[in-house]
Formats: structure tokens, sequence, C-alpha cells
């Protein structure tokens, strides 16, 4: 992730400060959107998976990656909740 990849549009900000933020806010939302989808493809990619031994042994570095994207508000610490859980549930089921 470059800070080159974030382009410069027209902006309604009229102070300095709303400037700053709004380049803030890009660079922030392009480096949340890469780390949530590294968790969608994880996500994916366990479902995929349909051996057990296999399953148990990536399962615990996404329910890593769950708990810190939760820690850090990039996703709802709910849905991570969630996710572990019918992960684990389809695990079992293997």
């Amino acid at each position: 992730m470059r800070r080159a990849a974030i382009k410069q549009t027209n902006k309604m900000a009229n102070h300095k400060s709303s400037e700053k933020r709004i380049r803030q806010t890009k660079t922030k939302t392009l480096h949340n959107k890469y780390y949530a989808k590294t968790m969608r493809n994880a996500v994916r990619k366990l479902r995929a998976i349909t051996d057990k031994d296999e399953a148990l042994k990536l399962y615990p570095s996404v329910q890593k990656m769950l708990d810190k994207l939760a820690k850090k508000n990039i996703i709802h610490a709910n849905k991570a909740a969630n996710l572990k859980s019918s992960l684990s549930k389809q695990i079992a089921k293997l």
C-alpha cells in the first residue's frame, strides 16, 4: 500500500485541518479495505477446505486475524464472533 496510490481529488474543504482529515480518511479507508478483503479471502479459503486436519491448522490463524480486526474496529466484534462460530461448526462437521 503506497501513498502514491492515493489520488488527489477536488476538495470542498475550507480549512487546512479538514483537508488533512480528508487525506487521512482516504489513507485509512484504503488500509482498512485491504485488511477486510484479506480477511474475507482467508475465510473463503478455510470454507473451501474439505480436509479436517488442514482446516484445524488454518483455523487459529483465521481466528487471530478476525480478533485483531475486531479489536481495531475494522469489522464489528459480533461479526468476528459469528464468523468464528460458524467456521468452528463447519470444521466440526468435517
